[in-house]
């Protein structure tokens, strides 16, 4: 029960950032350089921690096949839940009346709820697997999410001019992302045999949301060297943090 109950409260944290980001995009709009840092820094962190986290962790325990085969079964899964649901590329550009600016937010939003669901499960297997890889795994996805916040609140406020708006659907689509984490938790806890392929199947989804996602909206900005930047902080900081962590 406790271990549930920090899932919890660790998944909250981190489907929080989210909003925060939000929260940054209406009070200062980030520039096209800025956009790029963020999103190249949030790509370097979900990189990392995709290869050398999750599936380096199932790598080493159980060797290459449920590491390549929960990849897989990760970035499939994700591609199918994209083409299968509705939404739009963080990425959408400032076009057209502020009606259409809304409605871009408001599929944006879904986006991001889509992708919060399975990013949860990295929070709830890897807590499973060890408390501190957990909680890595949890600010990891944290550091990412702030972006993402961005990227909804952002075309929310131009279209609707209401920053509580905008505040509200970035921070509904980050609690999404608790309820993946208990799913998974729950799940798991009963088939502690499931958790290395759940981190690697974690590991592809993150992988697939960083080259659909992450890296064509850093690279609208036309800042290809802030996005290079962001990439390398991202990259380095993970390496930092998993090392603070003993992974």
């Amino acid at each position: 029960m406790i271990g549930l109950l920090d899932i919890l409260l660790i998944s909250i944290i981190a489907g929080l950032a989210t909003g925060l980001g939000g929260l940054i995009a209406v009070i200062r709009r980030p520039g096209q350089k800025s956009s790029g840092l963020f999103f190249g820094f949030a790509a370097g962190v979900m990189i990392t921690v995709a290869f050398l986290g999750l599936v380096m962790e199932t790598l080493k325990c159980c060797g290459m096949w449920p590491a390549v085969t929960g990849f897989a079964l990760g970035a499939v899964f994700m591609f199918a839940l994209d083409v299968a649901l509705p939404h739009t590329r963080f990425g959408v550009k400032e076009k057209g009346v502020e009606n259409k600016m809304l409605a871009a937010g408001t599929m944006i939003a879904i986006g991001i709820a889509i992708h919060n669901l399975p990013e949860g499960i990295a929070v709830g297997a890897g807590f499973l697997h060890a408390p501190a890889f957990g909680i890595m795994i949890a600010i990891a996805i944290a550091m990412h999410n702030i972006p993402e916040g961005m990227a909804t609140a952002l075309p929310i406020y131009i279209g609707s001019k209401s920053r509580s708006k905008a505040l509200k659907y970035s921070f509904l689509s980050g609690m999404v992302e608790p309820i993946g984490a208990m799913a998974a938790a729950v799940l798991l806890s009963g088939f502690q045999s499931l958790v290395p392929l759940a981190l690697s199947f974690a590991g592809g989804v993150m992988f697939f949301i960083t080259l659909d996602e992450l890296l064509p909206c850093a690279q609208c900005s036309c800042h290809e060297h802030a996005t290079s930047i962001g990439m390398i902080a991202g990259a380095v900081s993970m390496l930092i943090l998993m090392g603070v962590f003993g992974v």
